[in-house]
């Protein structure tokens, strides 16, 4: 089955109906400039979902805002699931701290959030892969498509009566001073007492829809239901100095990097060119497994060219990640792809030309190292990356022992 289209001419509910009438398995990729989702389904029910460059995506950001992880044992889970390269829900199951149902139900609500924000795309490219199967999916949870349509329809109907109450971005809200309630008893949610809780007069809509554990259409449906109850109110607007100098640190750190790691990939790139000339097609075919996510900012082309990505969009792409695993996201990413590919120019090209690219990298990267170097040392830039050129070379000497 051929489906493919735009989002403008055919609609995400369309679609949806479509696939679970048809009892279709495969996956669908929905996306546009800047996000990328895929919705895989068996048997025209929904399997699993993933969504590229976004919060809604992060498994351990959930169960840390759900106060079902500590900050220190999933830092520990992620150090974990770098190192093993297995997947960080399989790694909590194994650290024991979770069991497979636990985890089950937090990826049913990752997946539904994932379907659910499709319904309010007004545009963007579809593609479905029939008989596809999803990647890098710890397990999969089986959702019954009509029952998700149904309820997506419901809460874009919703959501148009939501938007007109919630105000801008930049405005703080607080529990009311004297609630003025039409009824002496009044009923409240359990969402909307979970939100209540996180309310304290310094937090602003992008604030307590981060905080909050229960998404962002849940979190934005109770605080507008709070509001028109006339249990919050607005407590002004946002002082910006701390929040733009916090700002201005983190795009240091990720201009650092975004250099650092852009001059790598090209490096790489260079070497294997030179060696095998640029109408090969070994490396490239081999390189495209790393065109999604943040990864897609590394081309491995020159950093000074026309066709190096944007660093506005790429810093935009890493801060839709939750701050507390920001940088574990990002950098493990890029270590995992520049350890794979030194290996790589081993298998293909031998010792001599992967110890060259092991030192033309080196090279390049001193300059990047060099600015701001109490920003390089709080974040461990350097020591990450030259933990990763060690284990590259201790992997290259492993397969020449085992000759």
């Amino acid at each position: 089955m051929s489906l493919s289209g735009n989002l403008k001419t055919v609609s995400f509910p369309d679609i949806l109906q479509l696939l679970a009438t048809g009892k279709k398995t495969g996956v669908l990729e929905c996306k546009t400039a800047t996000r990328q989702k895929e919705v895989a389904f068996k048997d025209g029910n929904i399997i699993f979902a993933s969504s590229v460059n976004s919060s809604e995506d992060l498994l351990g950001n959930m169960l840390l805002k759900r106060g079902r992880i500590s900050k220190v044992d999933l830092e520990r889970a992620i150090q974990l699931h770098k190192q093993t390269g297995r997947q960080l829900g399989t790694t909590l199951i194994d650290m024991g701290l979770f069991d497979k149902g636990e985890i089950g139900e937090c990826l049913k609500l990752q997946i539904e959030e994932i379907v659910y924000n499709l319904f309010s795309w007004q545009e963007g490219d579809f593609n479905f892969h029939e008989g596809s199967a999803p990647k890098n999916a710890p397990f999969l949870i089986e959702l019954n498509t009509m029952n998700v349509l149904m309820e997506g329809t419901r809460r874009v109907d919703e959501w148009l009566e939501i938007q007109k109450v919630l105000p801008a971005d930049d405005v703080l809200f607080r529990l009311a001073r004297s609630p003025k309630v039409n009824r002496e008893e009044l009923t409240i949610s359990l969402d909307e007492f979970r939100l209540l809780s996180i309310i304290n007069g310094d937090r602003t809509l992008p604030d307590l829809i981060n905080l909050s554990p229960m998404g962002e259409f849940v979190t934005c449906r109770a605080l507008y239901r709070l509001i028109i109850n006339n249990l919050v109110e607005v407590a002004g607007t946002k002082e910006d100095s701390v929040e733009e100098q916090q700002e201005n640190e983190e795009e240091a750190v990720l201009r650092i990097i975004f250099k650092l790691y852009s001059n790598c990939f090209y490096q790489v790139r260079l070497r294997v060119d030179e060696a095998v000339g640029e109408n090969n097609t070994r490396y490239p075919v081999f390189a495209s497994q790393y065109r999604s996510g943040l990864l897609t900012f590394f081309p491995g082309v020159d950093p000074h060219s026309e066709l190096m990505p944007s660093f506005e969009k790429f810093i935009a792409s890493v801060r839709a990640i939750p701050s507390p695993i920001r940088h574990y996201t990002l950098l493990g990413s890029l270590e995992k792809m520049l350890s794979e590919q030194l290996i790589y120019v081993y298998r293909l090209l031998g010792l001599g030309v992967f110890r060259d690219t092991v030192t033309g990298v080196k090279k390049e990267i001193a300059e990047p190292l060099a600015t701001r170097r109490e920003l390089v040392k709080r974040y461990r830039i350097e020591e990450n990356f030259y933990g990763t050129v060690k284990r590259a070379d201790k992997t290259v000497k492993m397969l020449r022992g085992s000759k």
